[in-house]
């Protein structure tokens, strides 16, 4: 059975970075699983993953528009720190989910002094090249269930 929209896809996978380190692996844990073709992993992964079988090895860059993005000056700013009354001590490397016009977005502190908290908005891995070792474990039908829920059930999905 060929990957394509609305079948499950179990897979083994490494992520690394430009330098090779490895960001994120499913090495010694369920393969991933999700519906394909919903959006629910990286657009230029799941393009790459289309029309390819169970057993099936690849090697796949992503370019950055076609991951995360590119990083966006626009989401880093600066705030006064009275904005964050009553969040105790900010520190450096702290998240915090902000309501903007587009929705919540999550934001992380990369400085802070006594009058201001500079936070970034951009994802941790926006602008960032990303390299995928990935090993296709298993391709099925979903369920209707699963499609009408918008996620995969059981080992590597979801659990109800």
């Amino acid at each position: 059975m060929k990957i394509e929209k609305n079948k499950v896809v179990s897979m083994h996978y490494t992520l690394k970075d430009g330098a090779g380190e490895v960001i994120d692996s499913s090495e010694g844990k369920d393969p991933l699983a999700f519906i394909h073709g919903l959006g629910m992993i990286i657009p230029g992964l799941e393009k790459e993953l289309d029309g390819k079988t169970k057993g099936d090895k690849l090697n796949v860059e992503v370019e950055p528009a076609e991951a995360y993005g590119d990083r966006d000056d626009n989401l880093i700013q600066k705030v006064p720190r009275e904005q964050f009354e009553g969040a105790g001590d900010i520190q450096k490397g702290m998240q915090f989910q902000v309501d903007t016009q587009m929705g919540p977005l999550v934001v992380v502190v990369v400085d802070v002094d006594d009058k201001e908290v500079t936070i970034d908005g951009n994802h941790p891995l926006a602008g960032v090249k990303l390299f995928f070792e990935v090993e296709v474990t298993e391709v099925r039908d979903a369920t209707a269930e699963e499609l009408d829920h918008g996620h995969v059930h059981g080992p590597g999905g979801h659990n109800h």
